[in-house]
This record gives C-alpha cells, structure tokens and sequence, in this order.
C-alpha cells in the first residue's frame, strides 16, 4: 500500500539520529530495568528463554530511557565487586524476545569501569532499549 508507514524496527536505525530528549526525572516515573551481570561474557540468548529461570545474578535498578551507559556503569559498580577494577571493561547488551518469542541478546556498547571513553554518553533510548528489555552485563 503505498504511503504506509512502515513498522519501527529494533536497534540501532541510523548512525545519524537526532538526540533523544531527556527526560523530566522529577516528573516523570522510572521504569524498572533488570540487569543481569556476568564475569568475562555475555549470558546466552537460552539463559533468559524460559520466564522465571532467569539468570541468578539479576540486579533491578529503577532508570529512565535517557540513563547513559557511564550512569548504567556506575550502578553496577556498586553492586558487583568485578566491575571495580581499575581495568575492568563492561560490555552492554539487551535481550528481548524476537516475533518468535525466542530471546535475542544484542550488544550496544562498552565502557570502562573507570575514565571517559566515546561511548559512556549514549543513551539506552538511542541505542534501542525497549521497555520490558533486560539489560545483560559482561565484566570483563
């Protein structure tokens, strides 16, 4: 049919989005986002394939879609040890259910535990982050 628009797909678009809106945090509610860590690499896509079992080392942080990964890097700070080390790197990825319902996990970015690098400023709305998606941890 011509002139229908046709369905957002999920991750990353364009490298040349405009930037998302912050958001009002004193007026607007946090969502809650469950993040499951892991020493040296991602958890896999059958981790999180059955509701109820997953992973054990889950951490729920109550965010908002404009946290940026530095802000996401510095909660997991202070409730996984590993992530402390000085030359520690934490790598991100969402997992969510594909039209299939099978999970996908998919990576979005890395950041060290300490220092600035280029891409500590994105932020989970722009890099595709859903509401109801986890957030998987890989400490390395």
């Amino acid at each position: 049919m011509a002139g229908a628009a046709q369905p957002p797909k999920r991750g990353l678009q364009s490298l040349h989005r405009p930037r998302f809106a912050p958001v009002d945090r004193e007026r607007t509610c946090p969502l809650l986002l469950r993040v499951f860590t892991k020493a040296g690499s991602h958890h896999v896509s059958d981790d999180f394939a059955v509701r109820g079992k997953e992973p054990k080392d889950e951490v729920q942080i109550y965010t908002w879609k404009d946290a940026s990964l530095r802000e996401l890097t510095d909660l997991v700070k202070e409730v996984a040890p590993t992530a402390r080390r000085k030359n520690a790197k934490l790598s991100f990825a969402f997992a969510y259910p594909d039209k299939c319902g099978r999970f996908i996990v998919r990576e979005v970015g890395q950041t060290f535990a300490f220092g600035n690098g280029r891409l500590d400023d994105n932020i989970l709305a722009e890099l595709g982050f859903e509401i109801g998606d986890y957030l998987d941890v890989a400490i390395m």
